[in-house]
């Protein structure tokens, strides 16, 4: 089975999960759940980002267990983390509807507070 991406095989966009349920109690959550930034990340970043922790964040350790050169490790984290950095439309639009929710009345402040905070 291929791992969860945050991103559409298809299109490219931005994937959203709408359900999601507990395997032991079966109580279901539904709404607009967003994707955390790390499982945006394709299977192999977050692979490398696995091993890059793993090796207590030394690039050097990266390089040796992937058995390539120190720059191209720097490369690949340095990709990655402009990736990360990236804001999508979706987050933005995500964050709009916290702010439409503040002012609508639907939310409060500390919950816009806590929903900002996990973007």
């Amino acid at each position: 089975m291929e791992k969860l991406s945050g991103i559409c095989p298809y299109c490219g966009g931005a994937m959203k999960i709408e359900r999601t349920r507990c395997g032991a109690c079966k109580v279901a959550v539904e709404g607009e759940i967003p994707i955390p930034r790390l499982a945006r990340l394709s299977p192999e970043e977050r692979e490398f980002i696995e091993l890059f922790v793993k090796s207590s964040g030394s690039l050097k350790a990266v390089a040796q267990k992937l058995d390539i050169s120190y720059p191209t490790v720097r490369n690949r984290l340095d990709q990655i983390i402009d990736k990360l950095k990236h804001e999508t439309a979706a987050d933005r639009e995500y964050r709009r509807r916290i702010l439409d929710g503040i002012e609508d009345g639907k939310i409060s402040v500390d919950e816009a507070i806590k929903l900002l905070r996990e973007l």
